[in-house]
């Protein structure tokens, strides 16, 4: 039987590191779901980690002048856990975008509509607010149903026009809502962990991981893009870190401003992922993440103790 493990949650939770302590128990390949990591040249603000013992995947999928979708993460790394399948290995999704890892395990109905470019253009000229008004005339369901996060976010708007624009000129929304294509079928077996901890712990956490990225030579990255001919306008530039130290290169935001804004940022972040994996908690009617707290002294155990008994149980399975 073919297994996935999934290791999700918040930001600043370690989840990376707990992968590879799995990895190398139960022959486990990681697969980062993390919609920042897709970008080459972006290491140190993405926090791409390495081990020497485990393969990690999902990192450098394009380059940081390119658009990247759910659709185009979805055929890349389908085609990587299917390898890794067919290498007798575990894969172990780990990230914090709950959108990639819900398209690999769920299927997303909008992934195969195709980018329209033309649209695209006309909406680049468009405020928010402009923006927002055209979803609510195409599409009022999903305009209804945006947070106030969504509703000011260019990108998300711009796909959710993109969508409904698609299905108007279709005319065959009921069949793109039914198709959900997914690398999973009756013979997967999937095991959802998930790491949490109270606010404070996660927002001092952050603190320390901004502090690490700066010393490790953060400003110099992002010099080092703008010199490769990255615009502030690209879709990378948009990630947390790169898009607050703008105004510390163009507008004079002091050193101290832009740490504020940049930590201030992951923590809207996390309260959004929160939100969002709180609703992916329960699956048709039954849960499927297992949260643990990562403040609990024990909890490293307890997630190894329920990992190794769900690998075992299928191994045995598999064998009988």
């Amino acid at each position: 039987m073919k297994k996935i493990l999934v290791i999700c949650g918040p930001t600043a939770t370690g989840k990376t590191t707990l992968g590879f302590k799995l990895a190398k128990k139960l022959n486990g390949e990681i697969v980062s779901s993390d919609s920042r990591q897709v970008y080459k040249h972006m290491d140190i603000g993405t926090g791409k980690e390495w081990n020497s013992d485990v393969k990690i995947w999902g990192y450098d999928l394009a380059e940081p002048t390119e658009d990247f979708s759910v659709s185009e993460y979805f055929k890349q790394i389908k085609i990587v856990i299917t390898d890794i399948w067919n290498r007798n290995k575990l894969p172990i999704l780990i990230g914090g975008t709950g959108l990639y890892i819900k398209s690999l395990i769920d299927g997303i109905a909008t992934v195969d509509i195709p980018k329209n470019s033309s649209l695209r253009g006309s909406l680049e000229k468009m405020s928010i607010e402009e923006m927002f008004d055209k979803l609510a005339v195409l599409d009022s369901s999903k305009a209804a149903s945006m947070n106030s996060s969504d509703k000011k976010n260019s990108r998300r708007l711009t796909r959710a026009i993109e969508v409904a624009v698609w299905n108007i000129e279709n005319s065959t929304q009921k069949k793109v809502v039914e198709k959900r294509e997914n690398i999973l079928d009756k013979d997967v077996n999937v095991l959802m962990i998930g790491l949490l901890a109270d606010q404070n712990i996660l927002f001092k956490n952050i603190k320390n991981r901004v502090e690490k990225r700066m010393n490790e030579g953060f400003i110099d990255e992002v010099e080092m893009l703008l010199q490769m001919g990255v615009s502030w306008k690209n879709q990378s530039m948009n990630s947390l870190g790169y898009k607050e130290s703008e105004a510390f290169f163009k507008y004079g935001l002091t050193y101290e401003e832009f740490i504020e804004e940049w930590e201030r940022s992951e923590m809207k972040y996390v309260k959004r992922q929160l939100t969002w994996f709180k609703k992916e908690t329960y699956h048709n009617g039954e849960k499927r993440i297992n949260w643990f707290d990562i403040t609990d002294k024990d909890f490293s155990k307890k997630v190894e103790n329920l990992v190794e008994k769900w690998y075992s149980s299928i191994i045995y399975a598999k064998k009988n």
